[in-house]
Order: C-alpha cells, then structure tokens, then sequence
C-alpha cells in the first residue's frame, strides 16, 4: 500500500511559492498555490487556483485538499488566514502573520522582545505628522503602516520644509493603512538573521548575512556576514525571542541595522527571504526546505554555511546565465518572471572555499555580465 503524499497549500503564487514546490519535491511533498490570478511564475511547479481572498467556497475547498496552509508573502490578508485556520492548519500563524504587516505591532514587539529600534510616532493626519516631526526631529522616513516594500511606500524627509511633500505622497495610503515617522538609522551596514522554527519549538538559524539594498530592493548579500561574530549571537538570540513570542512555525528574517558595534531592529518578514536564497547553494539545508520541513512538522534540517556565498539579484531583466556558467560554484536561478523595471526575475549564488577564491568567482561574473557596479560592495567586502 502506497504512503500518501503530505500536501503544502501556499498562499500566493510568486517566486517564492515556486521555490518552495522545488524544494518540496525531493521531499515527496506536493503542493497547490491559491492567488489573484492563475498565470503566475508558481504555476511552473504546482497548480494554482484563482481566488479572492474573501472567496469562502474557492478557498474552503482549498482548505480541504492540504495537510498545511503557509504563505508566499506577507499581505495575504490576517482575516483570511484565520479563517483559514477553521478548516485547516495554517503556519505561520495569523496573528504573527498580522504583527508582521503593520509596522507599528512590528517594532512595537521588536521593543516588547528586548530589541531596540528607530524611534517611531503613528501619523494618521497631517497634524500627526507635524506633531511627530517635533518629537523625532529629521532626518526621518515616513512609511505606510502596511502594504509597503522593496522601498515602496516610503517618503525620506530632509527638514521639516519636506512635510507638506511627504503628506502628498502617502496621506491617501493614510487614510487606508495609516502612516509611521521613523527616525533615520545612521547605519554602519545592513544584516539578515534567516531563521526557522519547527512545530515543537526546536529553533535554528542561518548565519548572520550581510546586506546591500539600491533604490530599497535588495542587490547583493554576503554571507556568511564578515566580521561578524561578536553580533551573531545577539542576532540569533533575537530571532529565537521574536519565534517564541509570536508561536512562530516556519521561517522568517529579521532585518537589522549595525549601529556603533549593536543591532537595532528594522523589519521581519514572515516568509522565506530574500536575503537568504544564498541558502540553496551555500547551506547544508536550504531556507525553502526547512520551511516545508517545518510547517509539516518534520524534523528541521542543518543552517550550517557549508562556503562563504554570495547572492546577486537581478532587478528588471535577467541576464545571460549562460555567461557565467563557466565560473566554478556559481549558479543561475529564474524565477519564471516577465522582465520589468524594478521587479526582481532571478539570482545568481557564487559560493567559495574561502573569501579569496570567492571574491575571485564574483568578480569574474561581474565581468562576464557587465555588473562591476552592482558587484563592487561585496568585492571592498571581501
């Protein structure tokens, strides 16, 4: 008698979601995708329904043909995912999913958690932001609560002269989502915790990885993050207290900020990540892997580096992988997407032995794509 198959819903239908099903497979785990739409980059790897978040019948009979429900981002409406969560185990969880998209719940339990942050007011009218401008001062960012990412959403202000600027461009979103003021972080630079935590509350992490971000999209990670091991710990033992907090299951990223020598927290992302798609060549077990392993409760797989590694991303058009292919330990990935500007197509991960030798591997795939700009960070880096 054959073992039935576990089944992984997967709610929303990017790259991610793709990602995931490759993942799965060799798992002996099957998947189906729910999205707004049916022609989607996910339906490359499983099939995918067309469905309003609000569709009760389309998504109960979702509901009753998986094992697990999880996400492939993170706007997937909370409302949904708990009623979801009457017809089917959903991980992770909605309330972690609903802290994650709003900024303010997020760094308010950042601060609950011990993790220091920006200083931060809500602004929900224009007498919110001047009120919160007096009290923060400038340089700040003003964000939209929800909705926003990879830099969209997000207005820096200079001077208080920038106010009446700042309102035009997001008090529509406002009246929507709601607004925050963060004061701006004067950085040093810009690190990722990937980590996972299974449904027995085993936790691990990947190591700490390094980030350079052009225009708000991520560019280039390194990991792991050179020079590191003194905020290692410190990262780790945040994610562990931000899992526990929330029940977590499955992976997430904490996006952090190195200030004088210390992290102050600026996002999580409750979902596989981007800055940790180096886990797929540079990792004993990949991020996607282990974020099926957890949501099903399996037993989680090794976050060990097993080389340094460098992920670029590729922003608007992917290039010619064919190029690189000759470079020793450097791998293409498409995500199956339609170019455009601005919109992340793929990856290519070029991992090393050591620092030297990786530093080689990426410059000679900068040559051969044309990409000495995007590549120089991680080269002064390395």
């Amino acid at each position: 008698m054959s073992r039935r198959q576990p089944v992984v819903g997967v709610l929303g239908g990017g790259q991610l979601a793709r990602m995931l099903a490759v993942a799965g497979v060799p798992l002996g785990v099957n998947f189906r995708v729910v999205d707004g739409k049916a022609d989607v980059c996910a339906a490359q790897a499983a099939p995918v329904t067309a469905s309003g978040w609000d569709d009760h019948d389309t998504l109960g009979a979702f509901a009753d043909r998986v094992d697990v429900a999880t996400f492939d981002f993170e706007n997937v409406p909370a409302d949904t995912a708990r009623w979801l969560t009457g017809r089917t185990r959903v991980a992770p969880n909605p309330d972690a999913l609903a802290v994650a998209q709003d900024r303010m719940a997020e760094k308010t339990t950042f601060n609950a958690i011990g993790l220091p942050t920006a200083d931060f007011r809500p602004v929900d009218t224009r007498a919110d932001l001047d009120r919160a401008l007096a009290d923060i001062g400038t340089p700040a960012i003003l964000k939209t609560r929800r909705m926003g990412y990879d830099g969209k959403g997000q207005f820096r202000l200079k001077s208080g002269a920038d106010a009446d600027a700042a309102w035009d461009a997001l008090g529509e979103p406002a009246a929507q989502y709601g607004l925050i003021l963060e004061a701006f972080v004067p950085f040093e630079r810009e690190v990722s915790v990937v980590a996972v935590r299974g449904r027995d509350g085993e936790f691990r992490a990947w190591p700490l990885t390094q980030n350079w971000h052009v225009d708000g999209i991520l560019s280039m990670s390194l990991a792991p993050a050179p020079g590191a091991d003194a905020l290692q710990g410190k990262a780790f033992e945040h994610a562990r207290h931000l899992a526990e907090k929330l029940d977590y299951v499955g992976v997430f990223a904490l996006e952090l900020f190195v200030v004088d020598g210390d992290l102050k927290g600026n996002e999580m992302a409750p979902r596989v990540h981007n800055s940790g798609h180096w886990t797929i060549d540079g990792a004993v077990t990949s991020q996607f892997e282990n974020h099926v392993r957890a949501v099903l409760g399996l037993p989680l797989g090794d976050t060990s580096a097993r080389c340094p590694s460098v992920m670029c991303n590729w922003i608007g058009e992917l290039p010619d992988v064919q190029a690189f292919l000759g470079v020793d330990d450097a791998h293409g990935h498409d995500s199956g997407k339609d170019p455009r500007a601005g919109r992340k197509v793929g990856h290519a991960t070029v991992c090393g032995p050591d620092h030297a030798l990786l530093r080689e591997r990426v410059a000679a795939v900068a040559r051969a794509l044309n990409r000495d700009e995007q590549a120089a960070p991680v080269l002064d880096a390395l």
